[in-house]
């Protein structure tokens, strides 16, 4: 039977939610190593469904609307193959939107590549140890400069209030923070990568084994205070008509 979950899809994770208020994912599922997307004809009540071919696994998904199911689909199809499907049924403005995150996708990924180069002594990475690092990097991780991390911040309040990009000399990381004191107050702090562990620059340095303790550090820190900013853009390829976030059902 399928199961209810509310669904985002960030680079080539899928993280399902039981809830759609559930501050944290129940369980996540990584689909860079997708084979194929089936697509079976929609059913009486016009939602769609479709199954995603993994190496060792296989997930059907069911959307509650045809178009809406049309539209994730090409953007799993755009995140996993760095391309857009070629599909005419799409809409120009689907197309739009399925552009928009294969650009974004690519440049993630050069970012992941270069941080994560760095990081290994410019050794060369194996897929099996690439693919580790890219799914080990925080939700929160965005290739972006530090003034695209402000005008996030600024303009999605309620996604969050903590960013972590990459470093100005590419090498690198570094923390971007949002808070209000008096009035909101802009902050960043450089996240310094060694072989084994990341160093955060502060008054006192503080040194941890992984980029999700560097997050964790400020959250706990803080008391909950800063919150890991999680774009929600990629929930609207399954928008029901009740509500602004997206949903799918899963059945494994």
């Amino acid at each position: 039977e399928f199961r209810l979950f509310w669904t985002e899809l960030r680079g080539t994770m899928l993280f399902f939610y039981d809830d759609k208020k559930a501050p944290t994912y129940s369980h996540k599922l990584d689909i860079s190593a997708l084979t194929s997307v089936t697509s079976i004809y929609p059913n009486e009540n016009d939602s769609a469904q479709f199954i995603l071919m993994l190496l060792n696994e296989k997930l059907e998904v069911k959307a509650d609307n045809c178009e809406h199911g049309k539209e994730w689909k090409g953007f799993i199809l755009t995140v996993t193959k760095l391309l857009v499907p070629l599909d005419e049924s799409l809409s120009p403005e689907q197309l739009t939107r399925i552009r928009e995150v294969l650009d974004k996708e690519k440049k993630r990924r050069v970012m992941l590549n270069d941080c994560s180069s760095t990081s290994q002594n410019k050794e060369s990475l194996s897929s099996k140890d690439y693919s580790s690092t890219v799914t080990a990097m925080p939700a929160c991780f965005y290739a972006v400069s530090r003034k695209e991390a402000i005008e996030m911040l600024e303009n999605n309040p309620l996604c969050g209030n903590l960013i972590l990009r990459p470093g100005s000399d590419s090498k690198n990381y570094a923390i971007t923070i949002r808070h209000m004191l008096e009035a909101p107050c802009i902050k960043h702090y450089r996240v310094i990568s060694r072989e084994r562990s990341y160093i955060i620059e502060l008054e006192r340095q503080v040194t941890v084994k992984s980029l999700q303790d560097v997050i964790s550090y400020f959250v706990i820190q803080t008391h909950g205070n800063l919150k890991p900013f999680i774009m929600q853009t990629r929930k609207e390829a399954l928008q029901t008509d009740q509500s602004s976030e997206s949903k799918t059902q899963e059945k494994s």
